[in-house]
């Protein structure tokens, strides 16, 4: 039996889009007709949880049918968030396991913070997605900056650990993880430091070993649709909880893009805005 494909979002910081991204990537590959497992190990706020519980509330109130991922059970979050890093491994190592045995991609979103945890998941990783928002606070997770002239110095901490994921990885596994950077939450008009942060991305990129993707922009769709467990993936000529305009075409297309820079066979059709 082949093991799953395991992907890992997470960055080191809150606010960056993580559990949107990872909640988008499972519904494309869900509409791709892929069996997906999801683990949500941000034990405070539960955000990916939270949505699919919203998605099988939904449709059951409104007659729909829509794919929906395994979920293995991690217990109560919050008890488990107090527990200590040991007590939290293994309980994310069962279910781990028990993703592996149902689903042949494993999405896994991670709080903010290094926690053994979230360390935990990154060495399980075959892909790992980390979203930065346009703006120099978000690439400090990724690499220090001279202050003078903005040239980068060094690697971040966070860097640093996906360095420690990907040895491990080749130690233990052999095979490598795939680092992917997405620009996130852009705001539609451009930012005027867009250009140098997009520069020293690049140059960051080279240096470290991670590929650079478009992520979602900050659209009010994606907020939208999340109390009803819903994404841009889902809406049809049925499913129209909101009211479909170009706008929505153009975040499914966004969609699109985000899953095809991920090399993954996300299947997300076009929206017919006619009908």
């Amino acid at each position: 039996m082949s093991q799953p494909h395991v992907i890992v979002v997470g960055n080191e910081k809150g606010g960056a889009g993580k559990s949107t991204l990872a909640i988008h990537i499972a519904t494309g590959l869900l509409h791709a007709g892929r069996r997906v497992a999801v683990i949500d190990l941000d034990l405070r706020q539960r955000s990916m949880a939270r949505f699919f519980a919203n998605r099988l509330a939904w449709t059951a109130a409104n007659g729909h049918v829509l794919p929906c991922p395994v979920e293995p059970d991690l217990g109560d979050g919050r008890a488990l968030a107090k527990a200590d890093g040991e007590t939290q491994v293994a309980r994310f190592d069962a279910a781990f396991a028990q993703a592996t045995a149902q689903a042949d991609v494993i999405i896994i979103d991670t709080p903010g913070g290094d926690t053994t945890i979230s360390r935990a998941a990154h060495a399980r990783a075959d892909l790992i997605v980390t979203p930065m928002n346009d703006s120099f606070v978000d690439f400090d997770m990724l690499g220090t900056i001279d202050p003078v002239t903005l040239e980068v110095l060094k690697p971040s901490l966070y860097s640093e650990s996906v360095w420690e994921a990907r040895k491990g990885r080749a130690v233990q596994r052999g095979g490598s993880i795939d680092w992917v950077v997405l620009t996130n939450r852009l705001a539609v008009a451009e930012a005027r430091n867009r250009r140098r942060l997009d520069e020293r991305l690049e140059k960051l990129a080279k240096r470290v070993g991670f590929r650079v993707g478009p992520g979602l922009r900050d659209r009010v769709i994606y907020r939208e649709l999340f109390p009803f467990g819903l994404t841009v993936a889902d809406l049809s000529n049925d499913i129209r909880p909101v009211a479909v305009s170009l706008a929505h075409v153009a975040a499914r297309q966004e969609l699109r893009n985000l899953m095809q820079s991920l090399g993954l066979d996300g299947a997300v059709a076009p929206l017919d805005t006619a009908a």
